[in-house]
């Protein structure tokens, strides 16, 4: 009878997985029934669940969850032989009803449509509008360079605590949701996560906890890189699943905020990944286009890129393809690698608009 009902969650597992299957191919009906449904009010309930303890409480339910786990292996490896159906019944039991709390409280945004759509924007742009766009970039992120550096040279340092910036995230996403109201967040659960060394050598800088609704950034970083990142974040926790459209809605709303400093850290991340698309397009202008950087900024990206040299390992490859294979699987083709869509959202979206 035992052995009935665990079947009864395989069976589960597998319509879910069927129906997962099927929801693919009905975006519109998961961005208004789903996104714009019911994730507003779960997403909600969990930030005001979770949001205001001081600490990560995913990651302390990840902990617990990991103990139990490794703890129930050695309580039960004599089973692995002896009862081995019922042992394999008890795994696809946990794994049914962990996929359906994954998918219920957040992972059904990544069959939503895609944000191009929603915000009527091009996905498509020529060479000719990136570079127009990006020497427009260049202007304003050498502007803003200056007002905060004694000369050109110098790489920029946020007066901040981690702290801090976690509480003016919701200032650009204040300015942002006057022109999308979607984007409004509120509560906010921004943390530092209790992982955040093995979080870098993993190679990601942050991740949003889908079963408690709070965004996770490693203490580790960068103060320069904070405000994009707890950003990006943030947009996770609006549910957008997409790793594109979190850096796209990211930018803007460290771009919106009135801070000047968010303002620097927002242009210039989007900055990089236009310099970065102009170099697979044009190595040669990507050259000639560079010298027109102030080098302050340069420093700031070269600060960006020893951190990281710092925390390479032979495992974090295998950790990126894991996750690159894992966004591939959840209907995000082009996996990590997805920057072209970033630039085209920013080339078109201040195609008529003021930078």
């Amino acid at each position: 009878m035992r052995i009935i009902k665990k079947f009864r969650f395989v069976i589960f597992l597998g319509i879910q997985i069927l129906l997962i299957s099927i929801l693919k191919n009905y975006p519109e009906f998961v961005e208004q029934f789903y996104s714009n449904g019911l994730y507003v009010f779960l997403s909600k309930l969990m930030r005001y669940v979770f949001g205001w303890l001081p600490f990560s409480g995913g990651d302390v339910l990840y902990t617990i969850a990991s103990i139990y786990i490794i703890r129930w292996f050695i309580v039960n490896r004599k089973r692995i032989i002896k009862d081995t159906i019922n042992w394999l019944l008890d795994i696809f039991a946990a794994l049914s009803i962990a996929y359906f709390a994954f998918h219920i409280l957040w992972a059904f945004n990544y069959y939503r449509q895609p944000l191009y759509k929603s915000l009527n924007l091009d996905p498509e742009y020529t060479t000719e509008e990136l570079i127009a766009f990006t020497e427009k970039l260049i202007k304003k992120a050498n502007t803003i360079h200056t007002k905060l550096a004694t000369n050109d040279s110098l790489k920029i340092e946020l007066p901040y605590t981690r702290a801090e910036i976690f509480d003016n995230v919701k200032n650009g996403y204040d300015a942002l949701s006057k022109i999308y109201p979607h984007l409004n967040y509120e509560p906010t659960s921004l943390k530092t996560s209790i992982y955040s060394t093995p979080l870098v050598y993993m190679g990601f800088s942050g991740y949003l906890n889908p079963f408690t609704n709070e965004a996770q950034v490693s203490r580790l970083i960068l103060t320069y890189k904070f405000p994009t990142t707890a950003s990006h974040e943030a947009a996770h926790q609006l549910g957008y699943a997409a790793e594109n459209e979190a850096n796209f809605i990211g930018s803007l709303a460290a771009i919106h905020n009135e801070d000047i400093y968010f303002k620097y850290s927002g242009y210039t991340f989007a900055l990089r990944y236009c310099l970065a698309e102009i170099y697979k397009r044009d190595p040669e202008f990507y050259k000639s286009i560079l010298l027109t950087v102030n080098k302050g900024i340069l420093k700031n990206y070269q600060d960006v890129q020893t951190f990281w040299m710092a925390y390479e390992n032979p495992l974090e490859p295998i950790f990126e393809k894991t996750f690159d294979n894992f966004l591939k699987a959840n209907n995000q083709s082009a996996g990590m690698k997805s920057y072209s869509y970033v630039v085209a959202l920013l080339v078109n979206y201040y195609e008529s608009r003021d930078l």
